[in-house]
């Protein structure tokens, strides 16, 4: 499988030039049922993630967020999947501030075992295999590890505050507090640049696994509230509430 993280970098880049190509264009917004914003950005990405992943792992299946979503009925027997966000931080790449991301992680018996996390806007690109994780700008790729710090760093939702992030705030002491779109929290704390990331609110397992893979890869712990581990083999889309620490 991991044979496989290489040309996945190539083909969430590939993804992220296709948004690229279209963000400094007028922005056409469009409303899905669950009234989420969505692009043709969003739409274009998604349209190459599907055809390369299929054709570089044909006996794979995919479940994106811009896909239909295939039913627990079936997904129940997949030992495992690839789990897309397309374009992870719709709001962010409405709003032109670059903290969006192309998210493809691969997911085995429930734990993401490799992913990307691609900022296009950036120029930045994440990669993890379970065991290591590292960060690949201009041309040149390093290791990334978590840090820990004496006044630890949270990152938070730019776009989905929480009233519940204020009393685990204030239940932590003294911090520092960074605001972040999209899946760029969990790369954050991947590269000890911040040692807490509380979700608190609601997010879909697309938001969320790329990101996770690339955290835990890097030596952080994601779990939720009662303290199992986030997984992704479950019936529910939808994901409980989590913290991304450093231990």
């Amino acid at each position: 499988m991991k044979g496989l993280l290489e040309p996945i970098v190539d083909i969430a880049i590939a993804a992220g030039d296709a948004i690229m190509m279209r963000y400094h264009r007028h922005i056409e917004v469009l409303e899905k049922a669950d009234l989420s914003p969505v692009t043709e950005a969003d739409l274009a990405a998604n349209t190459i993630i599907l055809e390369q992943l299929s054709r570089l792992t044909p006996n794979i299946p995919i479940l994106s967020e811009e896909s239909v979503h295939t039913d627990w009925q079936q997904r129940q027997h997949w030992g495992s999947f690839w789990l897309v966000d397309p374009l992870d931080g719709t709001k962010e790449y409405i709003r032109r501030n670059g903290e969006f991301t192309v998210n493809i992680a691969l997911i085995e018996k429930g734990v993401p075992i490799l992913s990307v996390v691609h900022a296009p806007a950036l120029g930045k690109t994440w990669l993890a295999d379970g065991k290591n994780a590292w960060l690949q700008t201009q041309g040149r790729r390093n290791i990334i590890k978590v840090r820990a710090a004496s006044i630890p760093t949270v990152v938070g939702s730019r776009s989905h505050p929480s009233p519940d992030l204020a009393a685990f705030l204030a239940q932590l002491g003294e911090h520092k507090l960074v605001e972040v779109g999209s899946s760029l929290k969990f790369c954050l704390v991947a590269e000890g640049r911040a040692q807490f990331y509380p979700r608190l609110g609601p997010t879909m397992m697309w938001d969320t696994a790329a990101g996770h893979c690339v955290a835990t890869s890097a030596g952080a712990t994601v779990s939720m509230l009662d303290g199992s581990e986030l997984t992704y083999h479950r019936p529910h889309l939808l994901n409980a509430s989590f913290i991304v620490q450093v231990v």
